[in-house]
C-alpha cells in the first residue's frame, strides 16, 4: 500500500463518519432549523472529505475532486440558509424551551410572525 492510499481511506471514513453524524443529527433535532444545521455542516465536511478520499485513491481525478469540493463550499450553505429563511416565511418558527422564553428572535424584526392558518400545510 502507498502513502496515498492510506491517506484516501483515512479520508473515506472520516467522510463516511461524517455523513453518518449528519444523518443521525438530521434524524435526532427538535426542529428543521437544528436539522438544517446539523444536516448541512455534517454533511459538507462528510461530502468534502469522502470526494478528496477518491481524489488520493485515484490521483488523475485530483482536480475534478477539488472543482467538487468548491462546488460544495459554495452550494451547501447557500441552499440551507434558502431552505431555513423559506421556513421561517412560511410560519415554522424556531423551537424555544419554555425556561429560554428570554432568548431573542432577531429575524422577527425583519419578517414579523404571522399565525399559521388551521388547515393547511
Amino acid at each position: 500500500m502507498s502513502i496515498m492510499e492510506i491517506i484516501g481511506g483515512i479520508f473515506l471514513v472520516v467522510g463516511s463518519s461524517f455523513l453518518f453524524l449528519g444523518g443521525l443529527g438530521i434524524y435526532r433535532m427538535p426542529d428543521i432549523y437544528n436539522r438544517l444545521q446539523a444536516g448541512t455542516k455534517a454533511t459538507t465536511l462528510g461530502a468534502m472529505s469522502l470526494i478528496l478520499g477518491v481524489g488520493f485513491l485515484e490521483p488523475s481525478w485530483i482536480w475534478k475532486s477539488l472543482i467538487i469540493i468548491i462546488f460544495i463550499a459554495y452550494s451547501n450553505p447557500i441552499s440551507s440558509h434558502a431552505l431555513a429563511r423559506a421556513t421561517y416565511r412560511r410560519g415554522h418558527y424556531p423551537y424555544i424551551k419554555s425556561e429560554d422564553k428570554e432568548k431573542m428572535d432577531a429575524y422577527q424584526e425583519v419578517v414579523p410572525h404571522t399565525k399559521k392558518k388551521e388547515g393547511k400545510v
